[in-house]
C-alpha cells in the first residue's frame, strides 16, 4: 500500500464520533531513536508510533476527545509482509526483556514496562504500559507520565497506537489507556479495504 492507500483507509471524523481527528507527520524512514540498553530501542520507538524498520509509506493521526481527556495518536505503516511481522516481533521481544531503560536522545528514563494480555487485534497484536520519568534537569524531581502502546499487524499494515497521561497538579496521573473504540474502528476500516496480506 502506498501513502494514498493509507490515507484512504485511515479513520476520519466521520468514522469516529466524539473525537476530533487531525493529521500528524510521519516519515517512512526507520526510527533512529536509541535506548540504553540498546535492545530496548523498539519500545522507545513505539512510544512515538514508529519502529526500526523502513516502511513503504507511513501516515499519522491524532484523535482528541471532544470531552476532556488525553488524546490518542496513531501511525499507520505499510511494509513488506516480512517486515510487518518483524515490527511486532521486535516490540514484543524488547518489551519482555526491558523493564527499565533510558531514551538516549532526550535523556528520559522509562520504567514499569509491562506487557498486557494480548488484546487479540488483527493478525497479531502487542499491548504494553510503561512510565516515562520526565525531568527538566538532572536536579529536578521527575514527573511520572504513564504511557500505553498498542501495536497491531493486519496483513502487511502495522497500526501503532500510543497515548500518555500527563499528571495535572500534584499526585500521580491515572494509567494511560488506548481506547478500544479507536482501535476497533481503524481495524474495521482496514478490513474493508483491499489490504494485501
Amino acid at each position: 500500500m502506498g501513502k494514498a492507500d493509507l490515507e484512504r483507509v485511515a479513520i476520519t471524523n466521520t468514522d469516529l464520533g466524539g473525537y476530533d481527528v487531525e493529521q500528524i507527520l510521519a516519515a517512512p524512514s526507520a526510527s533512529h531513536r536509541t535506548a540504553d540498553p540498546a535492545e530496548c530501542a523498539p519500545v522507545v520507538q513505539a512510544t512515538g508510533g514508529s519502529s526500526g524498520f523502513t516502511a513503504t509509506a507511513r501516515i499519522g493521526r491524532m484523535m482528541s476527545p471532544k470531552e476532556d481527556g488525553p488524546g490518542t495518536s496513531m501511525i499507520l505503516a505499510s511494509h513488506s509482509a516480512g517486515d510487518a511481522a518483524r515490527v511486532i516481533d521486535a516490540l514484543r521481544t524488547a518489551a519482555k526483556r526491558c523493564k527499565t531503560f533510558l531514551d538516549v536522545g532526550v535523556g528520559f528514563r522509562y520504567d514499569e514496562v509491562d506487557i498486557q494480555p494480548d488484546p487479540g487485534y488483527g493478525d497479531e497484536s502487542v499491548s504494553l504500559r510503561l512510565t516515562q520519568l520526565a525531568a527538566a534537569s538532572a536536579d529536578d524531581e521527575p514527573v511520572r507520565v504513564p504511557y500505553a502502546v498498542v501495536a497491531v499487524r493486519q496483513g502487511a499494515t502495522v497500526a501503532m497506537f500510543y497515548e500518555f497521561n500527563r499528571p495535572r497538579g500534584t499526585g500521580d496521573a491515572e494509567a494511560a489507556v488506548v481506547p478500544e473504540e479507536i482501535v476497533r474502528t481503524q481495524l474495521n476500516k482496514l478490513g474493508r479495504s483491499a489490504v494485501p496480506k
